[in-house]
């Protein structure tokens, strides 16, 4: 594979003229088996067809390109519920939702931090873990994702439990 930030800058192109934005990219493995994992995403969301066609359109513009050698499977798929954060724009759009975020030194006596992240910034992010606002600085991230919290159903005549 070429450079990844050439594929950024390539894949990200056309997903922005087709109105959607490329969350992530990476590039797995070597010979044959190398896999190119594209995450995309829209604030309307996008539907099975939708991913189809767009990974229709990057397979043809990636086939086209000299940034690749040799074979390669391309994987396209949207971020799902609980969406990984690597980037200060990920995280900016996470602000108000529940996180888990995993340092490599511990912050506040822990290296697991889930809360509600309520601000995101070039270089740390704000937590709030029960009554307490953490900051981490983005480097000592290791790990990070947004939570999706599963309710019970309500019992008939009964409300749901959080």
């Amino acid at each position: 594979m070429g450079d990844d930030g050439r594929l950024w800058d390539l894949l990200g192109s056309y997903l922005e003229a087709e109105g959607v934005e490329l969350d992530d990219l990476a590039v797995l493995g070597r010979g044959a088996g190398r896999v190119l994992r594209v995450t995309v995403d829209s604030a309307g969301g996008l539907d099975v067809d939708r991913i189809a066609d767009l990974a229709r359109g990057m397979s043809r513009l990636l086939d086209d390109t000299e940034d690749l050698d040799g074979p390669y499977t391309l994987e396209v798929s949207s971020p799902g519920l609980e969406r990984t954060l690597k980037r200060p724009a990920q995280f900016r759009k996470a602000v108000g939702r529940e996180v888990l975020v995993k340092t490599k030194i511990a912050i506040d006596g822990e290296q697991s931090h889930r809360g509600v992240l309520i601000e995101a910034g070039e270089g740390d992010v704000a937590v709030l873990v029960g009554d307490r606002n953490r900051t981490i600085p983005l480097a000592d991230v290791t790990q990070a994702r947004t939570v999706f919290r599963w309710d019970k159903p309500a019992k008939p005549g009964k409300r749901a439990a959080r």
